[in-house]
């Protein structure tokens, strides 16, 4: 399966995001391009904002942080991140419950 910003492989998903730092709260605000787009309360200061979005999604997405890796975009605002052990049917329900 393969929704614009989220992909499906062989051991899990791989999201591709636009993360806006500095946000009033932590929220899912929907799909911008081919990213979805997230807002995050932390600052991007010393990879506060990177550790906030991996705690962000665990929780979203009902997974363990060790679970949730960002593959590129550390210092971007432009990531993707890889979820281990999640197919994509069981992320976009899980994501759309928590939006």
């Amino acid at each position: 399966m393969n929704v614009g910003w989220l992909t499906a492989d062989e051991d899990g998903i791989t999201l591709t995001l636009r993360v806006v730092p500095r946000a009033r709260k932590s929220e899912i605000v929907g799909v911008h391009g081919k990213a979805l787009k997230v807002r995050l309360a932390a600052p991007p200061v010393e990879g506060a904002a990177n550790r906030a979005l991996v705690a962000f999604l665990a929780r979203g997405l009902g997974v363990r942080k060790q679970q949730v890796s960002i593959t590129s975009g550390e210092r971007s605002r432009q990531k993707r991140v890889h979820v281990a052990g999640l197919t994509a049917d069981e992320a976009l329900e899980r994501l759309s419950a928590s939006s």
